[in-house]
Parts: C-alpha cells; structure tokens; sequence
C-alpha cells in the first residue's frame, strides 16, 4: 500500500493537496500490520517509509506537515514496546487526518462569505478546499456562474468542472487555461487553492500567477483558500517539480526541448485575501 500511494502521488492520480496529506497519513497504517523485532527497527522503518512519501511530493506542505508530526509523536513517544509505538502512530495518524479534515472545512465555510448569491468566479486546477466552499454557498442558497481552466497538461480542471456540474445551483463553464484573461473582466472573484505560502509567496498548479496578475490588472480580486498550516514560517522549502515531457505533447520532440513545470510562484502583492481555518486574512 505504501509504496502503491508514493507512486500514485508521483503521477498525481490523487489532486488536491489536502487530500495527498491525508492518503499518504492512512498510508502508513500498513507497517501497524507488520511485525518488527525491537522498537528501534519499527522507528527506522516508519522513518523510511514517511521519508518515502514525503519526497513523492516535495512541493506539499501539508504532506510533509503530517508526515512530519506522525513520526516525530512516534519518536518522542520514546515507547517501551512495538506494540505501544504502533499504538502512538494510530494515534497520530487519526489525529493529523482528523485535523486536516478540519481545518479544510472551516477554510471552506470561511469563504462562503466571499461567493454571494449571483456572483461569477473562476478557479483554476482542482482544489478540494475550493470546491467546498462553493458547495456551502450553493447549500445556502447561492447561485454561482463558475469558470473553470481545464489547467493543462494535466487537464485537473476537468474533474473540477464534473464535480461542479453536480452542484445544485451552480452553473460550471470549462474553458481553456489561455482564455482566462478573455472571462475574467466578466467575474466577481477569483478562487484559488493553494500547495503553500512560503515567505509571501504562493506556490500553487502552474498557469495560477498569469490569472492573479491579469486578475490584479482588471481588478478582480484574488483569493487564496486553504488550510492554515499551508502557510509555512520556516522549515520547509518549496521544491518545483519538472514533469515528464509527455504530459505536453505524446510524439517524440526533435530538434526542441519541452518544458513542464508542475507550479509556479505567485507574489502575495496580486492576492486580495487569504483564507484559511482561522479567518479571513486581507491583504488589500
């Protein structure tokens, strides 16, 4: 299971930052089931394994967040037995899900303020966190015009749209990434997930700094929707990712290179507000 979900976050099968934290967490119930002869040896291996899914995705603060507090509960717990070490790392897996579940929801009600009733947003790529503050608003009786980039290469926004299309009283539009600037003048808002802020930088799916600084020219405010934790003080590090070349074009390239970012960084002077689990926090 471990190894299968290190692979899976690799070819981004699972989307939404929050959600990776939380597979890769229940990931790490698998060595609960294996049988180790000291302490010590259980430690190495949960240490290696989280190692594992940490750099499946450098770029997730969230997953390096749990993975981070799962084994440092597990080695400060400084346990007697196996048995109590595997009791402290169900603990602290139950614990970290549990909390990012939490904080991705009171993120999401947090927003609704900022999607009223008859209001035009865009959004961009596939961020869970996003989609259910729009499903809150819309259960409150809003009705949201919603423009979707399909966010190539990886077309992530057409599981955004799809997801949307199920949504009573939303009205979803997919578009392509390069039409972005032809909507915006049309929209209220635009609505963003986010990997991490880093420094007052947002580090987000790439093709999210060309729609904040068009949005800013055109003075659509931008927003930022996550889970507070995302926003990172120190120790950690932002790392890009440069994907496989055939994301972008399948048939070989001869006599070019091709180039595939999986995220760019966006300076926090282009967003009109970040929020998170603890609030709305404006920075216009």
């Amino acid at each position: 299971m471990i190894d299968e979900t290190v692979e899976e976050i690799q070819e981004m099968q699972t989307h939404s930052s929050s959600t990776v934290a939380i597979k890769a967490a229940e990931a790490l119930r698998e060595l609960l089931d294996r049988d180790f002869a000291t302490v010590e040896e259980y430690v190495r291996s949960l240490d290696r394994n989280s190692s594992a899914l940490r750099r499946a995705q450098p770029s997730h603060a969230s997953l390096f967040n749990t993975q981070r507090e799962i084994v440092n509960r597990v080695e400060e717990a400084d346990a007697d037995s196996v048995d109590t070490a595997k009791e402290v790392t169900e603990a602290a897996i139950d614990d970290v899900v549990d909390e990012v579940q939490r904080a991705k929801h009171e993120a999401a009600q947090n927003a609704i303020d900022l999607l009223p009733d008859g209001s035009t947003i865009l959004t961009h790529d596939y961020s869970s966190t996003v989609l259910e503050a729009i499903e809150l608003a819309a259960q409150e009786g809003h009705h949201l015009d919603v423009y979707v980039t399909e966010a190539r290469p990886r077309f992530l926004g057409r599981k955004t749209a799809r997801t949307l299309a199920s949504v009573d009283r939303v009205n979803a539009t997919l578009i392509v990434d390069s039409a972005a600037g032809h909507y915006l003048d049309e929209c209220d808002r635009v609505a963003l997930g986010m990997s991490c802020i880093v420094d007052d930088t947002l580090y987000n799916r790439v093709g999210t700094f060309p729609i904040a600084a068009t949005a800013t020219e055109l003075a659509v405010p931008v927003s930022v929707f996550g889970a507070n934790a995302k926003i990172i003080d120190e120790g950690f590090a932002f790392e890009n990712e440069f994907r496989s070349p055939s994301e972008v074009m399948r048939e070989p390239a001869e006599g070019f290179e091709v180039a595939n970012p999986a995220y760019d960084a966006t300076p926090q002077h282009l967003l009109d507000s970040i929020v998170t689990d603890e609030g709305i926090r404006n920075l216009q």
